[in-house]
């Protein structure tokens, strides 16, 4: 089992950056891809990005490719989803995910789930 716990969300303005925050337990962490994900009211959970098992490989959404970044501590069991330029249409509760062995942007794909932080983008 792989526990997941999300933080960072919060209000900003458009044109402003976060950085989300996911702590692992459970499983050792570098045996373990994770994903972020996102899900605005009335739409489907989708794909946002993605970092491999050592962080050499990293595969992001078409939608926020060049304003997302995500990164991996190991050391620390924890992921990050820096997130700059933000548009009103990044308004959605973010999810980070894991799965064993190599990446997917597939969520059908992910064993393990957090809670999910609300990140909301004012214009």
């Amino acid at each position: 089992q792989v526990q997941l716990v999300e933080s960072g969300g919060g209000l900003v303005q458009a044109g402003g950056s976060l950085r989300l925050s996911c702590v692992a337990s459970g499983r050792t962490f570098s045996t373990i891809a994770m994903g972020w994900f996102r899900q605005a009211p009335g739409n489907e959970r989708e794909f946002v990005g993605t970092i491999s098992r050592n962080a050499y490989t990293t595969v992001y959404a078409d939608s926020v490719r060049g304003r997302f970044t995500i990164s991996r501590d190991n050391a620390k069991n924890t992921v990050y989803l820096r997130m700059d330029s933000l548009k009103p249409e990044d308004t959605a509760v973010y999810y980070c995910a894991a799965r064993e062995g190599s990446i997917s942007i597939n969520r059908d794909d992910y064993d393990y789930w957090g809670q999910g932080t609300q990140v909301t983008v004012s214009s």
